[in-house]
């Protein structure tokens, strides 16, 4: 049983898939006016700025939907809805997570679905005023394509009997698919968690019915999915956290039995089933289940003699472990990631095996199946499993000496995966991350590393009869090479099933770009928890036919529906869009010269100065903890695991500062610019005589609600005819040099968790001398907020004057302003970070970009854009309009 962070994907236009299994939903509830009084002030204040902050700040603490609720007497609910969710969808970190639109009022719900970006979910609808307005609500739902949670209430009140909420269930399920043609898998019942252990008689078996209810759905109510708020459940009990924390993670396991497929529950109230004391669990599951006539009363007893500390009978002695049999002691190893005794250990399992291999195939891969059942159940988490698969490969590395002593081949692997990050592409902490995960599930990784060409892929792949070819890529003209790797494939009839993966990828570039390519199946991978159970499915003998059949059949209709609704949005030409440019008073804004005009070179920077400016988060997301840094130390499903992974990160990171085994370089320059159209233009001086580079800005095309501008990065920029000269800024940093030497060595040494944790590392260290630098320069070098004093949050936060957008992310899609950049600040030249054939940064740890000083000045997505913009886009690049397609196809309508 699991109560990990959840994982449900609504972004973009995805229909809502969710299996039995783990997909809990963390919904972030903070943007809610009925439940967060200081939302409501910033709201009734108008304050929406800071409103948008508190949306971000939920994403950023792991949220993975935003509930927007504006339910209150005092306010405009539809105007606030309206600008509120059309605010956040600018916001690339906010937008990435889809919006549940949660009101009890119909005018507000519509509202919101005529403005929300994507997929979103609507809370709610019920039978409460009858099957007419039911019908009605539910078929404009359809239209927006939202999904649905339906209330198990009708015109005669709440279901509060297993009977009541069947019939309406039943009733509601038929009314949306028969009648509305509402797809089934976008219907989330929520057949009501009432309060246990209340002491009346008519409540004893609120959870037993809910359980019972659920099963009912999920076996007659076909692709349905059941939802409920698990925090009701324990509300007896208020005050009391631990026997709180105890229900909500008994709840759950059970509820998942019986087939419950979401839950919205309160992190910080949440135990792991398996450490629930047995005793408190015992109590708790027989008022659950209803297991006897005086639960409610044994558990209020116990909950009054329980004890603050939940530790005080747990201490063990520290190598303990060491004296249990063999098997078990390899386990253990195993399970906690402990190597120091793995020689020893497996030569005692050497001397008493028929033959070495014996040894792999028996002991270690008992040990490796207990691992990945823990995995695989939300038990453990990746940074455990990745040092799990550091103890394996010391104990087969021993062993291996032997085995060809023998010539005896090994081990028979579950199958033959190929992984390679695509041409042109250096990013792979993401694909080390899922080798390691499928290699401690016995299959045999073929990792051809990274900037991998597709011929490559497809010889390797064919020469060693491999199962499953794995694609992965961080930059967005990665996505192209994988498209054109599924091409060569069916041109050549390769059949071997796809496995998409990556920051930039998504199910829907998957399914609509690269699926009509494919001869076999495709599957989008979005986190490496994932990839097991994909694999698996894939390579079953028995069910792997049925399964590519519905993979398929999901992806066709998938596509479908995505360009149905694509082609519904309304998009202005270009001359149109530039007509609604955002307006600046640029006659009472005073530009500011640079105090160091011109270009900078930092040789070597002391990485002391960056710690401070490191942000976590961002470092535990990419090991597939969630959560913000630093409450995520304290989270009590990863919290113990993120302090580990966070030990192990500082005692790397001293090592490295210590020993300087890493090198930070910089290079940037302000200079004077204007705007020329939705150009920027550079000058050698301030006197304008000479054009010496060109900046290419993008336009937004996307229809906006009346006052809200089309916005390009040129906006932020003076124009040329107003006369007096601008100024903006570029740079390349990074912190990348001696970090593949060091990788390489731990891969050697077979310790895939360090060379994994330096990559990650050196990531943050890069992002942080992007952070100070950009300090240094609104300070310093330009001058143009001396004073500014913001702490590490604030900084994260963005809440300074000034942005750095960066090209090939989304207010810059284009990849060849980076060609720009190199020449003009002549970043190889001076500090040796090189751009690939895509376009990718090498060393991988670095950042580049520009600056920009305007107060009006803010980050935005571009979203998709015309041919009209393409065509005018390849006249000023001087490209032909294949070679401008090709780079910006991903923002292609």
């Amino acid at each position: 049983m699991t109560t990990s962070t959840p994982h449900l994907k609504l972004s973009g236009l995805e229909p809502l898939h969710l299996t039995p299994e783990t997909n809990f939903v963390n919904v972030g509830e903070r943007t809610n006016v009925t439940g967060s009084r200081k939302f409501l002030r910033l709201i009734q204040a108008g304050d929406y700025a800071e409103a948008v902050e508190i949306a971000r700040e939920q994403v950023l603490g792991g949220a993975q939907i935003i509930d927007v609720n504006m339910d209150e007497g005092m306010i405009d609910g539809v105007a606030a809805m309206t600008q509120f969710l059309n605010l956040i969808a600018a916001e690339p970190d906010i937008a990435r997570v889809p919006v549940m639109i949660d009101s009890s009022k119909w005018e507000i719900i519509e509202a919101g679905l005529q403005v929300v970006q994507g997929k979103c979910v609507v809370n709610s609808i019920s039978l409460k005023e009858g099957e007419a307005a039911f019908i009605e609500q539910a078929q404009k739902i359809r239209r927006y394509g939202a999904a649905v949670i339906v209330m198990a209430f009708d015109e005669q009140g709440q279901a509060d009997t297993y009977d009541r909420r069947i019939e309406i269930c039943k009733r509601s399920y038929e009314l949306l698919v028969d009648r509305v043609q509402f797809p089934p898998q976008d219907i989330i019942f929520d057949p009501n968690i009432f309060p246990v252990a209340t002491g009346m008689e008519e409540h004893r078996t609120n959870a037993l019915d809910f359980f019972k209810a659920t099963r009912w759905i999920r076996e007659h109510l076909p692709y349905a999915n059941v939802s409920g708020g698990v925090s009701n459940v324990s509300f007896s009990f208020r005050g009391n956290n631990r026997v709180r924390e105890a229900m909500h993670a008994a709840f759950l396991y059970h509820g998942i039995q019986h087939g419950m497929t979401m839950g919205i529950v309160n992190p910080s109230l949440l135990e792991v089933y398996d450490e629930i004391p047995k005793e408190l669990l015992e109590q708790v599951e027989d008022v659950l289940l209803n297991r006897r006539e005086d639960a409610t009363e044994r558990l209020l007893a116990y909950a009054e003699g329980l004890k603050t500390d939940p530790q005080s009978d747990t201490v063990q002695k520290v190598e303990a472990w060491r004296s249990e049999v063999l098997q078990d002691r390899l386990t253990h190893a195993l399970v906690k990631g402990i190597d120091s005794y793995i020689v020893e250990d497996v030569e005692e399992a050497r001397q008493a095996a028929a033959r070495p291999i014996e040894v792999i195939e028996g002991p270690l891969m008992d040990g490796m199946n207990v691992v990945g059942d823990l995995f695989g159940s939300g038990k453990m988490f990746l940074p455990q499993v990745v040092k799990s698969a550091r103890v394996m490969k010391k104990a087969v590395a021993y062993l291996q000496p032997f085995i060809h002593e023998e010539k005896v081949a090994g081990t028979q692997s579950a199958g033959r995966i190929l992984m390679a990050t695509v041409k042109g592409d250096v990013h792979d902490i993401g694909k080390n991350i899922v080798s390691v995960v499928l290699a401690c599930n016995n299959y045999e990784i073929i990792d051809l590393g990274v900037m991998v060409p597709p011929e490559k892929i497809i010889e390797t792949a064919l020469a060693e009869q491999v199962d499953v070819i794995g694609l992965s890529g961080l930059i967005t003209p990665s996505l192209d090479e994988m498209i054109f790797v599924a091409k060569e494939m069916k041109r050549l009839k390769v059949r071997i099933p796809l496995l998409i993966g990556g920051a930039t990828t998504s199910k829907a570039h998957t399914a609509v770009k690269i699926f009509p390519e494919t001869l076999d199946t495709i599957i989008h991978v979005n986190d490496a928890s994932k990839a097991v159970t994909v694999v698996n499915q894939l390579l079953n003998k028995k069910t792997g036919d049925q399964y590519r059949a519905d993979i398929q059949s999901e992806y066709e209709s998938f596509r479908t529906k995505f360009l149905e609704r694509s082609s519904s949005k309304s998009y202005l030409t270009l001359a149109q869009a530039r007509a609604n440019r955002l307006q600046v008073d640029w006659e009472n804004y005073r530009t500011l010269r640079p105090k160091k005009e011109g270009f900078h070179t930092l040789e070597t920077l002391d990485l002391n100065l960056l710690l401070p400016y490191i942000d976590w988060s961002p470092f535990f997301r990419s090991w597939d903890l969630h959560g913000r840094y630093p409450k995520i130390l304290k989270d009590p499903v990863v919290g113990t695991q993120a302090q580990e992974l966070f030990s192990d990160a500082q005692k790397m990171l001293q090592q490295l500062v210590a020993e300087k085994k890493l090198t930070a370089k910089a290079r940037f320059g302000i200079f004077p610019v204007n705007r020329v159209g939705d150009d920027i233009e550079m000058y050698s001086d301030a006197s304008r005589a000479e054009c010496i580079a060109r900046w290419i800005t993008l336009r937004q095309q996307l229809q906006k609600r009346a006052g809200e501008p089309n916005l390009a990065l040129s906006d932020f920029v003076r124009p040329k005819t107003e006369g007096e000269v601008d100024y903006m800024g570029a740079f390349c940093v990074t912190a990348g040099f001696g970090t593949a030497q060091l990788a390489q060595a731990y891969e050697a040494a077979n310790d895939d968790y360090s060379a994994i944790m330096v990559k990650a590392l050196a990531d943050r260290l890069a992002e942080a001398f992007a952070e100070y630098l950009h300090q240094q320069v609104r300070t310093h070098y330009w001058g143009y907020s001396p004073e500014e004093s913001w702490s590490n949050d604030d900084l994260i936060q963005e809440k300074y004057r000034g942005i750095r957008p960066a090209p090939g992310y989304p207010a810059c899609p284009d990849h060849l302003e980076k060609k720009t950049l190199w020449e003009v600040l002549k970043v190889e030249e001076t500090i040796g970070v090189q751009l690939t054939e895509s376009l990718a940064m090498w060393p991988a740890a670095s950042v580049s970009g520009y600056y920009f000083a305007h107060p009006q000045a803010r980050y935005f997505g571009l979203g998709k854009i015309k041919d009209d913009q393409l065509i005018d886009y390849s006249k000023r690049r001087n490209i032909n309009e294949e070679e401008a397609r090709k780079w910006l196809n991903p923002n292609l309508i």
